[in-house]
């Protein structure tokens, strides 16, 4: 099975969302389409970054340190190519 951490972008505010799933597509649908709960009010969102993994465990590390402070500079130097 693959695992994704990907990155998404708010159209809205330009604020970023973290995550992790086996199913990129339909989860980048469910924050669009709002029933992602965390993440409705900032919708829509397009996907500014992603990575595939083939263990779980290192996908939900990676995530976890991505939603760091460390990360989140990591993120913002290394990742992102800012759409605006």
């Amino acid at each position: 099975m693959e695992y994704i951490v990907y990155i998404l972008q708010s159209e809205k505010d330009g604020s970023y969302y973290t995550g992790f799933t086996t199913d990129l597509k339909l989860r980048i649908k469910s924050h669009n389409d709002g029933t992602s709960t965390y993440s409705s009010s900032k919708k829509p969102f397009i996907l500014v970054w992603h990575c595939s993994f083939s263990d779980k465990k290192l996908a939900a590390d990676f995530e976890r340190y991505l939603k760091s402070g460390s990360g989140i500079a990591f993120r913002n130097k290394r990742l992102i190519n800012y759409h605006k």
